[in-house]
């Protein structure tokens, strides 16, 4: 049985729906929502389980940890990737005349390039790196943009707009030729392509448990590599980024010693308990079997897109894509709406129509999606 089939039962939404829009949002699976209801249950039992939820976050550490290979105490819990990206700047000096270079590439998520540019109100320079006419972004585009002024370059593991995926381990490289940071958003990564952050040799990854670790908005993850934990001290801060958080000392600020410096205030809770149970689905079924799984069902994709005459936007080569299949339409929006009536959910970036698969998904959603692009052919050419 593929993985696909052998899970489908814990996702309801799967019994009525041709769900493709892990991308924006995975499925709600039965354990997250009966994770939800433990909570409350325990809420309404018990009342404040501070304790209990400490080490629900410490729990959610750990998973995050094991999903990047990595340390836990290597990796801050947040809200979001904005919480983690102005944790990281607010540790960095951006006086002009300086070290004050930020690099971004044109498929950032908003949230970085935004955080980015608002570092010029610090004396940050921001410079972007575009895309090609294939729509990918080589290295050498990175190369012509750090030199020895570059503090922090931020590159994208998948991008959100085409699907591409970005060469982060040479991107890193490069950035620390010239004594710069790397940071390698991975929301549209993780939990579908596996990741060693040390492999790739990064400084920070961010993500978060909404897409395709199955759990809700609201819970993210930094990592930062544990050599640099010495040195970077962020002022943007909270009570749960103290070495002690139940001192509840307003004398002076002493973070702790490890990537927890970079959590802030009270804990997501409620999102804690979701994404927990979210990432025990993607732990049991193994990243690396879910990669394998999705390359496949986006290959079969790809060639009926190809018989379609559709103009894919996504590379064709595995190794430089992920679980986002994007193509062209001359009306996306139009699209859209027709498969939701048909309930096949996708979504859309730009002129692109975006189809995400993931573990969840089978040969047959593809075939369905494929024949109900077929019978819309005038929108794709």
């Amino acid at each position: 049985m593929s993985v696909g089939a052998a899970i489908r039962g814990e996702f309801p939404i799967l019994e009525h729906t041709t769900y493709l829009n892990s991308c924006s949002q995975g499925a709600l699976s039965q354990r997250v929502r009966r994770a939800y209801e433990d909570y409350l249950a325990g809420w309404d039992a018990r009342g404040a389980e501070w304790e209990h939820w400490v080490e629900r976050a410490e729990a959610a550490r750990g998973a995050f940890a094991r999903l990047l290979h990595a340390e836990p105490t290597e990796l801050a819990v947040t809200t979001s990737v904005s919480q983690g990206v102005n944790g990281i700047v607010s540790a960095l000096p951006f006086e002009r005349g300086g070290r004050n270079r930020i690099v971004i590439s044109e498929y950032e998520f908003p949230t970085v390039g935004q955080i980015a540019h608002a570092q010029e109100l610090r004396g940050a320079e921001v410079v972007h790196v575009r895309p090609g006419a294939d729509g990918s972004i080589p290295v050498e585009r990175f190369a012509e943009a750090i030199d020895d002024r570059t503090a922090l370059v931020c590159c994208t593991t998948m991008s959100y707009r085409t699907g591409h995926r970005q060469d982060v381990a040479e991107i890193a490289r490069v950035a620390h030729e010239h004594g710069a940071l790397c940071l390698a958003d991975s929301y549209q990564a993780v939990g579908a392509i596996d990741l060693d952050v040390r492999a790739l040799g990064v400084d920070f990854v961010t993500g978060g448990t909404v897409k395709y670790l199955l759990g809700s908005a609201g819970l993210g993850f930094l990592y930062v590599r544990r050599e640099l934990l010495a040195q970077l001290l962020p002022t943007q801060t909270g009570w749960f980024a103290d070495e002690d958080i139940f001192q509840m000392d307003i004398s002076d600020y002493s973070p702790a010693a490890d990537a927890r410096r970079f959590d802030a205030g009270t804990p997501p809770v409620p999102n804690i308990y979701g994404g927990v149970a979210g990432m025990s689905i993607i732990e049991e079924a193994g990243v690396a079997a879910i990669e394998a799984h999705v390359s496949a069902l986006a290959t079969r994709l790809i060639a009926g897109l190809d018989e379609l005459g559709a103009t894919v936007v996504t590379p064709r080569d595995p190794a430089a894509r992920g679980p986002l299949v994007c193509v062209w339409s001359n009306d996306v929006a139009r699209l859209v709406d027709e498969l939701a009536a048909e309930r096949i959910v996708v979504s859309l970036r730009d002129d692109n129509l975006r189809v995400a698969l993931h573990l969840y998904n089978v040969e047959d959603d593809v075939d369905r999606v494929l024949a109900a692009l077929a019978e819309r052919k005038p929108l794709l050419v």
